[in-house]
């Protein structure tokens, strides 16, 4: 597709449906909606807002991913992982009032939509690589525990006021003490618990839905919510979503802004990754930035009709995938049987029990905890364990919003340090092997006598300029011989700034009045260029292609008796 239809792939996936599809997408979608009922109304609870404004978090959004989501078969909604979050900027902002807490959720959406769409428009898609694996396991595990401490008070029957993970935990306790806890509400709880837990390992029977049908079953047979004091949902308004711009006070803007900004970037991670893998699976091609949009829309329209912010699902996309889903038209399918149900049929779930929502989430949290490949990532390098540790405990004691500024900052620290603090080496010709190596990995290399071979492992720019000169300087000061000339391996070198630029200007000069001649060898095109464009090229002279070619020359240009 050509000019302004190329942002909408369902067209596109419209123009070329086939009608063998049709019977395996309706079907896959009656499937999902046995999911997207519960798991809307549990993640909207989770999240600090009424019920409903998770089914309609859900109908909006799966209608503008199917318009502008290049995934065939990915599922958007409310998500557990970006409960904790939502609830951390709703709680303290709504002071208990639930057309406040749908504002702040709602402007919330607004907010991650627009930075989620002008990520893909401006290409900027590649950014999700930057947070490391271990990065992303620490702050996931952060929240998966955030989200779990979240939701038990609800199992237990009872409710407090939050203060962070840690603190909730204590008045958890205490309230428990205190025997404010209804434990009539909690077996019914940890029951639906179990039975989801236990259905999960059939991918095709929809344990989640049996479980939530079970729970509201028995309460509602009982008269458990009037006999036994167990909080259920209640009738749900009937009606659809309507169109309602969120307002809040200016006071508050900046944390609903940042708020918005780290939903962003959690559903920002957790949809690129999700549907990089179901695009391996199918063997479909997806454009990351195209699914930035995609995203981005999807929270625009959940935050323009009473949403709030949503992600791409790890739990409903397997299940689109297993039910047999071909296209988007399975989340249309799906959206649109969630609308009948609010309109046909409201009070359908009026007993279903709090504590079995509880139940749903914290089964959905126990999923986010990644262990085994931590254990892994010990094994081989335990430093990026600990930063794993250290975003983890960053979201555990101070709460969702600093964990995940802590995350990123760790991220750019890291990043940093390769580059800032990287590999170099003086190389010499070891016997029996090709080529020239790092003396310290073989101490038996043959160094060239006057000559000093120095290789850099990292592009060259202001934060690493001063350390480059200091380590050349400190080869040329331990050498075993006097150094007629410096050869800078620089086939690692991918780019050069303003500033080390400056300083090998600096180095040249130097050098040069010590008598030391400082050459280039495997230089790459854009490089030679920069230093071209920076005045510089000329004082290197010969720019060698290879380092034996620069070792050639040396010892042809010296007389220096020494042999390969």
């Amino acid at each position: 597709m050509n000019g302004w239809q190329r942002w909408l792939p369902g067209l596109q996936i419209a123009r070329e449906y086939k009608a063998a599809w049709l019977p395996h997408d309706v079907m896959a979608g009656l499937v999902l909606t046995t999911m997207l009922v519960p798991v809307g109304i549990a993640y909207a609870v989770a999240s600090g807002v009424p019920g409903i404004h998770g089914l309609y978090a859900t109908i909006v959004p799966l209608l503008a991913y199917a318009l502008f989501g290049p995934s065939r078969i990915l599922v958007l909604g409310p998500d557990s992982s970006l409960a904790a979050v939502i609830l951390a900027v709703v709680l303290p902002l709504s002071a208990g009032d639930p057309l406040r807490a749908v504002a702040v959720a709602s402007l919330m959406a607004i907010v991650s939509g627009l930075v989620c769409t002008l990520i893909g428009v401006m290409r900027l898609g590649f950014v999700t690589e930057l947070l490391s694996k271990p990065i992303r396991y620490g702050y996931m595990n952060g929240i998966a525990l955030t989200v779990l401490i979240s939701q038990l008070p609800k199992l237990l029957g009872f409710s407090i006021d939050s203060a962070g993970p840690l603190r909730n935990l204590v008045r958890i306790a205490r309230a428990i003490i205190e025997g404010r806890a209804n434990w009539a509400a909690f077996f019914v709880g940890l029951g639906t618990l179990i039975l989801i837990l236990f259905l999960k390992r059939w991918k095709r029977i929809p344990g989640l839905l049996i479980a939530v049908v079970a729970a509201t079953i028995v309460v509602g047979s009982f008269g458990l919510a009037d006999s036994a004091g167990i909080k259920v949902l209640g009738p749900l308004p009937q009606g659809l979503p309507s169109f309602a711009m969120p307002w809040i006070g200016v006071a508050d803007l900046g944390q609903v802004v940042i708020g918005g900004c780290a939903v962003a970037m959690v559903a920002f991670a957790d949809t690129s990754v999700l549907s990089r893998t179901y695009a391996a699976k199918t063997h479909a091609v997806v454009d990351p930035n195209q699914e930035m949009i995609g995203l981005g829309v999807a929270n625009l329209a959940a935050g323009l009709f009473q949403g709030f912010p949503i992600s791409s699902s790890s739990s409903r996309t397997p299940v689109a995938e297993a039910a047999g889903a071909k296209t988007q038209l399975t989340g249309v399918v799906g959206a649109v049987a969630v609308a009948l149900l609010l309109v046909l049929a409201p009070n359908l779930l009026e007993y279903l029990p709090s504590s079995a929502l509880a139940a749903v989430v914290i089964a959905a949290a126990i999923g986010l905890f990644e262990f085994d490949d931590l254990r892994r990532i010990f094994r081989i390098q335990q430093w990026e364990f600990w930063l794993s540790i250290a975003c983890f405990v960053g979201v555990a004691v101070l709460g969702v919003i600093p964990g995940i500024g802590i995350a990123i900052a760790i991220a750019i620290i890291e990043f940093l340090w390769d580059g800032w603090r990287p590999h170099y080496a003086v190389m010499g010709r070891v016997d029996g092997i090709r080529g020239y190596h790092d003396i310290k990995r073989y101490p038996a290399a043959r160094l060239v006598p006057g000559l000093i071979l120095f290789r850099w492992d990292a592009p060259l720019f202001f934060a690493n300029a001063e350390l480059f000169h200091q380590r050349l300087l400190e080869a040329v000061a331990q050498s075993p011989t006097p150094v007629q000339r410096i050869v800078v391996a620089a086939e690692p070198v991918t780019s050069i700034d303003v500033t080390s630029a400056d300083m090998l200007a600096e180095l040249e000069r130097a050098l040069r009045e010590s008598g030391i001649e400082l050459r280039f060898a495997e230089i790459k095109d854009p490089v030679k260029e920069k230093l071209e464009r920076f005045g510089l090229l000329e004082r290197f002279g010969t720019l060698h292609p290879t380092i034996g070619a620069a070792v050639d020359a040396y010892l042809e240009e010296y007389r220096v008796d020494w042999k390969p």
